[in-house]
């Protein structure tokens, strides 16, 4: 029977989502642990291993894993392409194990092995297959065994450390067990570990009279670089509707002059392939793209699927749309929200499926023109099984397109759509304020199960949202909350303003006044109190320490003070430890005793480490486990410290 030979239990996998149905986010090139509870019944010694291959292959690389504690076992693997990946497990009975140990302990305890040497002999004879040199020791081994022996020489030969690595490689594996095989989809890093700058391309002229374009971008990319971004992410590009065009302030009488929302995107110069004709052409836009990588920046573009009520899918494709009892068109509504200058496709009935096609078509196409990252406008809003199918048609040609779900909803949907393959979400990080909310939702993102397959973005702002946080707090609340953003997530944004504090509401509302959504604007981003400087560090902290690239190893520690945050961060060797301490209230200093982790280097309360402030540059010694600061948010309301245990190279 199949079933009895399955005789090895593996169960609670970390990297199977949903028993196998969505696959599991690595990134290629980067260790994982790879982990799964295996055990069998009686007291036999077992064995394990974690097979993987890239999706397609035939072969599989096997790698062993190793007892970690309570039938908890691990294997340290790495997905090496970015590609799609199938991942499984094997587990067997080790005889020549169990058989070594029990026959130690019997000549322990001075009673006869005979029979148990002969035993031992035979497990040797059943090894078939088995490299040259495998092969010639066991049967050196053998040879050289003889009855007539002293009982201790004879085991001490049979269980040599020679003997044990060859057996380990080549004996039979009895019962062996397979476990059902597992996707895993390995990223490249940037879908992990990204600092993004937003921005829209027509308020880059510099003149709030005349409409900017690419090569005006093109100006700004040093920059953007120079902050230390590597993402520069545009709002939509594409042609504005002329039909319920919104004006300023989101106003519904426009004047002439008015650009309209970037998000009405259509009108009779094109659609979701087109570009606004004031920002340039694909000639412009190619030449962005090129300046951009010469600048070590992405190009991310918005994908909204949604149309002015003069794109050209209405006219050619009405099916696609719903429409009223009396033959008008349905504006887009989040009740009592209207969107005039919006109307939505739907997913069903005549759309399907050459609606779904065009919208594949659609990412293909500025995949093409050489943009990889695609931020989707408002996906909890679209079908589930669309978003799967889409992406996954994308990614098995372009394995490297990573998209950004710009989801701020339940948390089960955002998580739905991590798992059906958004690369990065955006997350409640924007409104977690206090010590007990960010302790509460990091830990959360950081340990559980989530945290296989979801990567949030931490934006600190965006054009739709102005925290009521930063409209309160003035410049220091927008260096706490860029130093968490920056230092907390693997991904995290910021929207152009925020480096001059730009926080004007509309009032009662977290909406910029005089938004940019619906005039242009020009920046003065060198006037007085702009925090350029904070945003360099932060970047250059980022881009130069290892322990900032992985999200899920981020600690809390204490701080005995309710208004401020300790964590760190750390390679897993600790050769690269960053400790952080920020000040969450903007508007008063706070003095505070600090928790120093010695236990992470194992060291004793009464130790001592070395310090590097990556503030100031200087270095010091801690010397056992509490010490004070204080940190004043009109001064500087962070702290970096870099931590080096004894012995550790400087």
């Amino acid at each position: 029977m199949r079933l009895a030979e399955a005789r090895v239990a593996i169960e609670g996998v970390n990297l199977e989502i949903d028993g196998g149905r969505f696959a599991a986010k690595v990134v290629a090139g980067r260790e994982v642990a790879v982990q799964a509870d295996i055990f069998c019944d009686g007291h036999d010694s077992i064995d394990a291993a974690v097979l993987h291959r890239p999706r397609g292959a035939e072969d599989w690389t096997e790698v062993r894993m190793e007892f970690l504690v309570n039938d908890r076992w691990q294997a340290r693997v790495t997905f090496a392409e970015n590609a799609f990946h199938e991942l499984t497990f094997i587990a067997w009975r080790d005889l020549y194990t169990t058989w070594r140990k029990e026959v130690a302990k019997k000549l322990a305890a001075g009673q006869k092995i005979d029979l148990e040497l002969e035993e031992g002999r035979r497990l040797l004879q059943s090894v078939e297959t088995a490299g040259p040199e495998d092969r010639a020791l066991v049967d050196r081994i053998l040879a050289e065994d003889g009855a007539d022996q002293e009982a201790g020489a004879r085991f001490a030969r049979m269980s040599s450390p020679e003997a044990v690595a060859a057996m380990k490689r080549c004996a039979p594996r009895t019962n062996l067990t397979c476990y059902r095989i597992l996707p895993v989809f390995a990223d490249r890093e940037a879908a992990a570990f990204s600092a993004w700058y937003e921005m829209m391309p027509r308020s880059q002229s510099d003149d709030p009279e005349r409409h900017g374009t690419f090569d005006d971008v093109i100006r700004k990319l040093p920059y953007v670089r120079d902050l230390g971004f590597d993402v520069l992410y545009f709002t939509p590009i594409h042609p504005i509707g002329r039909v319920n065009r919104k004006g300023r302030n989101n106003s519904l009488t426009p004047a002439p002059d008015d650009p309209g929302s970037p998000y009405a995107i259509g009108s009779e110069e094109g659609g979701h392939d087109a570009i606004h004709p004031e920002l340039g052409d694909f000639e412009s836009f190619g030449r962005l793209v090129e300046a951009a990588h010469a600048h070590g920046l992405e190009i991310a573009l918005d994908f909204a699927i949604q149309c002015a009520p003069d794109h050209p899918w209405i006219r050619e494709h009405p099916e696609w749309f719903d429409w009223r009892p009396d033959g008008t068109i349905k504006f887009a509504e989040n009740p009592p929200k209207k969107y005039e200058d919006i109307v939505n496709v739907h997913f069903y009935r005549g759309a399907l499926p050459e609606l779904w096609y065009a919208l594949r078509d659609v990412v293909l196409f500025w995949v093409e023109k050489g943009v990889k990252i695609f931020r989707v406008d408002n996906p909890h809003t679209k079908p589930f099984p669309f978003w799967e199918w889409m992406i996954g048609e994308v990614q098995s040609q372009h394995p490297d397109v990573i998209f950004l779900a710009e989801a701020f909803t339940r948390p089960k949907v955002m998580k739905r759509l991590a798992k059906v393959g958004y690369g990065q979400s955006y997350s409640y990080f924007t409104w977690r304020n206090t010590k007990a909310e960010l302790i509460d939702y990091l830990t959360e993102l950081t340990t559980e199960d989530c945290r296989h397959y979801m990567r949030p973005n931490f934006f600190a702002n965006t054009p739709d949202i102005n925290p009521v946080y930063l409209q309160h707090s003035g410049r220091p609340g927008f260096r706490v909350r860029l130093a968490l953003a920056a230092t907390l997530g693997g991904n995290y944004g910021l929207y152009n303003g925020y480096e001059i504090c730009e926080a004007t509401p509309v009032p009662g509302k977290e909406e910029y006044f005089n938004s940019e959504k619906y005039q242009l604007r020009a920046w003065d981003f060198d006037q007085p109190g702009h925090i350029q400087d904070d945003i360099r560090l932060m970047n250059h902290i980022r881009r130069t320490h290892p322990a900032m690239r992985d999200f899920t190893r981020l600690r809390f520690y204490d701080a005995h003070n309710d208004s401020v945050l300790a964590y760190g961060k750390s390679t897993e060797d600790k050769q690269d430890f960053l400790l952080f301490h920020v000040n969450l209230d903007p508007h008063a200093a706070r003095t505070f005793e600090f928790e120093v982790p010695l236990w992470e280097f194992g060291l004793p309360d009464d130790a001592s480490v070395e310090v590097e402030d990556l503030l100031n540059g200087n270095r010091f010694t801690w010397h056992g486990k509490w010490q004070w600061l204080e940190l004043d948010p009109q001064t500087r309301p962070y702290a970096v410290w870099r931590l080096y245990a004894p012995g550790m190279p400087r």
